[in-house]
């Protein structure tokens, strides 16, 4: 538990050097020129966030993305073909085109075009969703938010040797963006030879302060406090507000010379186990000795039947099977409660059974406090992170929502929307209505009716909608989206606590006989191909938060019965008469 590998000696978790793939600054004016005559790969955001710490040493000893070798043997294994330790696959998805092929030289970008890399493709080769979904994340469910995503990843994986010409650029908190060997430095001037990591996505309350506290004692030396600021769970708090509040612990609630705040712009996989064992590797290489590993670490809540994707001590069993080969001790994440006659923190095995004892939840934090505009308890949270959480989260009622409809064309989903928007205006919500057709006019014009099509239509439909939510606004969105796994996208875009899913559950020979357009006649006459209930499937929700009959009760009714839920989740508020 106490290991002392001095940080300036081992760089990376097996001894060797960082790796560094960021070409000399001398080379980068002629190399970027060069690059800008390649034929160009879009890269998402995740890859993007995976080639910033590909580039710095954070995933050392990979110095690419992955070839078929070591990702077959890192899903089967968790190893690369060195034999190192390495559980999550690291690799870049694309769909095939002409620039994809062996010995070419592509220039990688990002969504906004900017040139980050020149790869040379040197391997090719297919990915295989539901293997990858099985070995990394254990589950098939589309609502683990990975699984979700995977199904727009491109077809190929494509592996070469990486010149990175221009990381990504970050304007918030330039002086916390911290690469591997800064942090390493900044670790090693504070003089002590074990350094404990605290992983975190959310804000820090006091339960987390003594926990790292006591981590740093425990192991005699530094704590690292290392948020990751990249891609997180989806509705997690954003990570500016995040920042905030570890800024104003770390400045006057810690022992100065013990504690280092860095950020890290990692793209989560919530992989639970895997997910612990990498955030291991990746924090050895930022020098840290010993890592906290929490109950559920890297979860991503429960899945579409209301239960864990994986066990509470799951991940720590991991860590602590290979902490030695690692290099990384387990810390694990102790249950602390707070008591009130003493004033201070406890672990709750220590309780003694007749102690009185006080404790707030997650939900209670959201729904009792921020919700309502309550200032959270001083033994719960330093004045200044309540302070800042407050700011931040406006009341329940004036937070975005997204009413999301799917059914059947002619279910009666654009009815119900036109009834259920009148009422949410009448009870005070500015509301924006994404229907299926209006978009198909004009944001998505030219898409045809394929599968990949409809995914885009969908998509963009949810990327709005999802913007619309962020800023406060209400987005009524009406549209067939017939697949779930892109449905449950949008879900994870939205944020599932202000995302409402709608079926429409009309059976298809009563939408033929709605039919006003004779889409359906044609689509039996064969005059259509590929109509949804035809000859395209329907994926029904299994699990949607309201489904509608819309044959035994009108559009009135069952809007009014939407507008119920909302006003039961506090998302639109009761009119006082009713209160």
């Amino acid at each position: 538990m106490t290991q002392s590998t001095e940080i300036n000696t081992v760089i990376s978790p097996y001894g060797g050097r960082l790796v560094d793939l960021l070409i000399p600054e001398a080379e980068r004016v002629e190399a970027v020129a060069n690059a800008s005559r390649l034929p160009s790969v879009q890269v998402a955001s995740r890859a993007e966030c995976d080639l910033e710490l590909l580039a710095v040493g954070a995933f050392s000893p990979l110095d690419r993305f992955m070839g078929q070798e070591d990702h077959q043997r890192v899903l089967d294994e968790m190893r690369l073909t060195s034999g190192h330790i390495f559980p999550i696959p690291i690799a870049l998805p694309v769909e095939p085109g002409p620039a994809i092929r062996l010995d070419q030289e592509v220039a990688l970008r990002n969504a906004k075009n900017e040139l980050l890399a020149v790869m040379t493709i040197e391997e090719i080769y297919e990915w295989d969703r539901p293997e990858v979904a099985e070995k990394v994340i254990g589950s098939q469910d589309l609502r683990h938010p990975l699984l979700a995503e995977m199904h727009r990843w491109g077809k190929l994986n494509i592996s070469g040797p990486l010149r990175v010409l221009r990381p990504p650029h970050h304007y918030d908190f330039q002086d916390l963006r911290l690469t591997p060997a800064q942090t390493r430095a900044r670790l090693q001037a504070m003089g002590h030879q074990n350094v404990v990591a605290f992983q975190t996505r959310n804000p820090l309350h006091r339960v987390h302060e003594e926990l790292t506290k006591r981590a740093a004692d425990e192991i005699g030396g530094a704590l690292l406090l290392h948020p990751v600021v990249g891609m997180t769970r989806p509705g997690d708090v954003d990570h500016f507000t995040r920042v905030r509040t570890y800024k104003a612990l770390a400045s006057s609630y810690y022992e100065p010379g013990r504690v280092l705040l860095a950020l890290l712009p990692l793209a989560m996989r919530l992989a639970g186990p895997r997910e612990a064992l990498w955030h291991g590797l990746i924090r050895r290489n930022y020098g840290a000795t010993h890592l906290i590993v929490g109950r559920d670490h890297a979860g991503p809540g429960v899945d579409s039947k209301g239960n864990p994707f994986y066990g509470p001590y799951d991940a720590q069993e991991m860590v602590s099977r290979y902490s030695e080969e690692l290099g990384v001790g387990m810390v694990p994440f102790r249950m602390l409660v707070y008591l009130p006659d003493e004033e201070r923190y406890e672990e709750i095995s220590k309780v003694p059974a007749d102690a009185r004892t006080a404790s707030i939840s997650g939900t209670q934090v959201r729904e009792e406090y921020l919700n309502n505009g309550r200032m959270l308890p001083s033994w719960f949270t330093r004045p200044e992170v309540a302070e800042i959480l407050a700011e931040t989260f406006p009341a329940r009622h004036k937070q975005g929502v997204c009413i999301w409809f799917t059914g059947l064309s002619g279910s009666g989903k654009s009815t119900t929307a036109e009834v259920l928007t009148v009422l949410l205006q009448e009870h005070g919500r500015q509301v924006t209505v994404l229907d299926g057709d209006v978009v198909r006019t004009h944001l998505s014009k030219g898409l045809g009716f394929s599968k990949a099509d409809r995914d885009v239509n969908i998509r963009r439909i949810g990327f709005v909608a999802a913007e619309l939510v962020r800023h406060g606004g209400t987005a009524v969105c009406a549209a067939v989206s017939p697949y779930r796994a892109t449905r449950n996208d949008v879900r994870n875009m939205v944020g599932k606590g202000n995302y409402v899913e709608v079926f429409v559950d009309t059976p298809l020979e009563v939408c033929e006989q709605r039919d006003i357009k004779g889409l359906y006649a044609k689509a039996r006459r064969g005059e259509i191909k590929g109509f949804t209930g035809i000859d395209d499937p329907y994926e029904a929700p299994n699990h949607a938060e309201i489904v509608l009959d819309t044959v035994g009760c009108t559009a009135e009714e069952n809007a009014h019965r939407i507008l119920e839920h909302l006003i039961d989740q506090g998302l639109v508020r009761r009119p006082v008469a009713e209160s």
